[in-house]
């Protein structure tokens, strides 16, 4: 797991901004790596190679990474703009984290910043004949990069934004945490199934100061806030719980306040949005409203929905898997709540039974989705899935207006689950 600064450090390289400064720094260094590299050049080499064309090859560069770099801002915007209507908005934060379009981007602006410095020092005289050299072949490594890069965006941008793409990006973020979870079902601490049996009668809470939305939440750290202070912590709200004021962050059972509210509530990161890092459920919320605005009148495309379905089996069916080796307690001080796999099918399955209720192709995806996760389900779980199934059976039940669409479908019920 990663601790708060390691996370925010991961956060901090996912933005385009920092690839992009990262990037431009190097051109410029690779610019002014010639003047350095001077004295180690053979004199009259300049004449055998050609150097003499670094100017043009800059001139060309400059003005054309320019146009390039301008264009792909655009074609990325749209992008982004196309996501939010078409898809959800949610889903635009993945898109914004993509490393092949940083990538890309950020090489387009370095080889600009790299021609613009050398033809500055070229104009004011730096490189000499043997540093016109390095400058000549150090331009040619950026032509092949900007080529690379040029025919990666190129194949990149056939599927860079569309539904599918977009889709299969949350469903890749959904299965990371679940994941994440599957194999830490505590987050690394210790299992609260029962928090009124297991939380002291005499422990304090800790609440936070502003209303917002858990996006991360660093177990170790707490760990060492317990064994600094000697006390135990009972998590309450884990990433992608809303707490204001009055919600408990967690407890602590030490009557003791030099310092242990201010440590404890330093281990949470607190943001006005989810994140999909250590909440599955958003995840499966974001799949639902995928399908959810597929099914809506003003799109009508139910294929999309059936598609998301199959996603969402596939997420919770890994989900669902034996552990051959469970991790080990690494935080024994600390105890959090389990994943509720009732509320991750509320989240999942509601929206998508409700909207497309009147849809019978939907309807029986639906039927067919809760009894794959049946059939690969612990019995502990079976019957929130049954539950399920009856719930979409009635919408559709009260949407159809076919009498025989209700007769296959309750066939159909039947043969799945009795």
């Amino acid at each position: 797991m990663l601790s708060k600064w390691q996370w925010l450090v991961k956060q901090l390289t996912r933005t385009l901004w920092v690839r992009a400064l990262l990037f431009s720094l190097l051109a410029i260094a690779s610019a002014l790596l010639s003047v350095l590299l001077d004295p180690f050049i053979p004199e009259g080499l300049a004449g055998v190679i050609g150097a003499d064309a670094v100017d043009h090859i800059l001139d060309i560069l400059a003005g054309s990474m320019l146009a390039v770099t301008t264009f792909s801002l655009t074609v990325m915007v749209s992008a982004y703009s196309a996501a939010t209507s078409s898809v959800t908005p949610r889903a635009t934060r993945l898109l914004m984290q993509d490393t092949t379009s940083q990538n890309v981007l950020s090489t387009f602006l370095g080889s600009f910043l790299f021609s613009l410095v050398g033809i500055v020092a070229l104009s004011a005289g730096v490189y000499g004949p043997r540093g016109r050299v390095i400058l000549f072949v150090v331009s040619l490594v950026v032509i092949g990069l900007v080529v690379l890069a040029l025919l990666r965006w190129i194949s990149h941008l056939t599927h860079f934004g569309r539904v599918g793409d977009t889709t299969e990006r949350v469903e890749t973020a959904t299965a990371n945490a679940l994941d994440y979870w599957r194999r830490c079902p505590a987050m690394g601490g210790q299992v609260l199934r029962d928090p009124q049996s297991t939380i002291p009668a005499h422990a304090m809470p800790i609440y936070p100061d502003g209303v917002a939305y858990v996006e991360h939440l660093d177990i170790g750290q707490l760990n060492e806030c317990a064994e600094k202070f000697n006390c135990n912590v009972y998590v309450d709200a884990v990433a992608g719980a809303f707490v204001h004021p009055r919600t408990p962050l967690l407890w602590v059972d030490s009557s003791s306040d030099s310092g242990l509210t201010e440590a404890m509530r330093a281990a949470y990161t607190l943001a006005p949005e989810r994140s999909f890092d250590q909440d599955p459920r958003f995840g499966l919320c974001v799949l639902a409203e995928i399908a959810s605005r597929a099914l809506s009148p003003a799109v009508n495309d139910p294929g999309t929905a059936i598609d998301v379905l199959g996603r969402g089996v596939r997420v919770l069916t890994q989900y669902l898997a034996p552990l051959s080796s469970p991790e080990n307690i690494a935080y024994a001080r600390v105890w959090v709540p389990p994943l509720a796999f009732e509320d991750m099918l509320n989240d999942f399955f509601m929206p998508i039974s409700r909207d497309g209720a009147g849809m019978i192709e939907v309807q029986v995806r639906v039927q067919k989705s809760l009894h794959a996760l049946f059939c690969n389900a612990p019995r502990w779980v079976q019957g929130d899935l049954l539950t399920h199934a009856r719930i979409a059976l009635e919408r559709a039940e009260s949407a159809l207006t076919l009498p025989s669409e209700k007769q296959a479908l309750l066939q159909l019920h039947q043969r799945l689950f009795e």
